[in-house]
């Protein structure tokens, strides 16, 4: 028996949900699936070059009729449902155990799993948050059958995927004209393409905690930093077996991916490929910006350590001076004097200024860092 292991996971405008994981020597293909879950909502689109329907569907049975058609039918599956609801989808598609496990189980690792009548492909979606930084993420599962396709989503708030709706519903493009592998394209062409917005965002960040970094670093801006990295390395994560996973439609050659739709594969693939290099770009200027902040602290401490110098060197001569006048012996000349004591004071004076004068000279009373006027536009 599964032991379930608890994971808070963050839902926006919904309760705390959790994910669970197998334990060692669990069965294979066994469904770990939170039975409190809300049931999940099913929307159908089919379409042929001449119309297409969209459509809510309330129970999985309700598809069977579009199946057996010559037409493309894109089911798509959004929440986490519980284990009635899947052994019902999984009768209605005909799913392998194993693939109902990776479609069910998030946070698998993108793949591709090729089961002769069906291709499944496991892809990590990324979705820019609107008011604040970072982003939301999920697991998107495609079941690509021969005139169908079952995508399911971990939730139904955010998706990419409305562009590629709307082509369908407006007839635009070449969608409609394709089959179910052009449309397995086409979503996992919108998950890559999801990436550059958020990227957007990091470039933007990286260069406003640059400006931070040179003029006011603060303990803020080291928390900033170590949060963008971490947020790189989980956009990491979700790229790179994800170029993989593609890569692999295009290698293997799957009897249900068409050689047309291979070539726009190979371009979907360009776009993970600049996706890498973006985020490793991105994640290299966060590990300068590091270095950069612990040299901006160091030559702001050199700075005050140069002006307590300054203020030291100073008035040790003036301390000399005092401590000479301070001594209490009966003959000394200048005690005695009239001006002894102004004389004394314009001496400390004029030797406060030579120093003054000589440190200006040699540079050391020059400010290092840099200020925001000095960097260029």
């Amino acid at each position: 028996m599964a032991i379930k292991l608890p994971r808070l996971k963050k839902r926006v405008n919904k309760v705390y949900t959790t994910d669970y994981y197998h334990q060692p020597g669990d069965m294979p293909g066994q469904l770990l699936v939170d039975e409190n879950a809300d049931h999940p909502e099913i929307y159908l689109i089919d379409y042929t070059s001449i119309n297409a329907i969209k459509q809510q569907i309330q129970a999985p049975e309700e598809c069977k009729k579009y199946l057996d058609t010559e037409s493309v039918s894109w089911v798509d599956v959004q929440g986490s449902g519980n284990t009635e609801f899947w052994e019902r989808l999984q009768t209605l598609f005909d799913l392998h155990p194993l693939v109902l496990e990776d479609v069910v189980n998030v946070q698998e690792r993108p793949k591709v799993e090729d089961y002769e009548h069906q291709l499944v492909i496991i892809a990590r979606m990324v979705v820019p948050k609107t008011k604040i930084c970072g982003f939301y993420k999920e697991q998107v599962s495609l079941v690509l059958g021969k005139h169908y396709l079952l995508t399911v989503q971990e939730e139904a708030e955010h998706d990419c995927f409305e562009p590629v709706r709307s082509r369908i519903e407006k007839g635009k493009g070449i969608i409609r004209k394709q089959g179910a592998d052009y449309l397995a394209y086409a979503l996992l062409d919108a998950i890559i393409d999801g990436f550059f917005p958020v990227l957007e965002r990091y470039g933007e960040r990286l260069e406003q905690l640059e400006d931070e970094v040179i003029i006011n670093p603060t303990r803020q801006t080291l928390q900033k930093i170590y949060q963008i990295r971490r947020e790189l390395l989980e956009l990491r994560r979700a790229i790179w077996p994800q170029r993989d996973a593609i890569n692999s439609l295009i290698r293997d050659g799957s009897e249900l991916i068409g050689k047309e739709v291979r070539t726009y594969l190979r371009d979907c693939y360009d776009h993970a490929v600049q996706v890498m290099d973006m985020v490793e770009t991105y994640r290299e200027l966060a590990s300068g910006l590091m270095d950069v902040y612990l040299s901006a602290v160091g030559n702001r401490m050199n700075e005050i350590m140069k002006v307590l110098t300054v203020v030291s060197a100073i008035f040790i001569p003036l301390t000399f001076v005092a401590g000479v006048y301070g001594m209490n012996f009966e003959h000394m000349p200048e005690l005695k004097s009239r001006w002894g004591y102004p004389i004394c004071l314009a001496g400390m004076v004029a030797i406060a200024i030579g120093l003054l004068f000589f440190f200006k000279q040699r540079g050391w009373l020059e400010n290092a860092s840099i200020n925001k006027r000095d960097l260029p536009d």
